[in-house]
């Protein structure tokens, strides 16, 4: 996962995926889910987030994950 913040516009958008977004779900005025043509939800854009969530917090946190111990826990 991946975020990313345009300061100018105003606009957050959390990348959740490497896949291609096929189609756009939009789930309330400015918070839009970018999908995968079988519906897998791929990014996440919200316009005029600071309005809409506090950026300190989810600008600030950090998750470092060991992939094979969090891959070994779905199995």
């Amino acid at each position: 996962m991946k975020v990313y913040y345009d300061k100018e516009v105003d606009a957050l958008y959390i990348k959740l995926s490497n896949k291609k977004p096929d189609g756009v779900i939009e789930v309330s005025e400015g918070v839009n889910l970018d999908t995968t043509e079988d519906n897998k939800i791929v990014g996440i854009e919200i316009l005029d987030a600071s309005k809409k969530i506090d950026l300190k917090t989810i600008l600030s946190y950090t998750l470092e994950i060991d992939k094979k111990k969090a891959l070994e826990s779905f199995a």
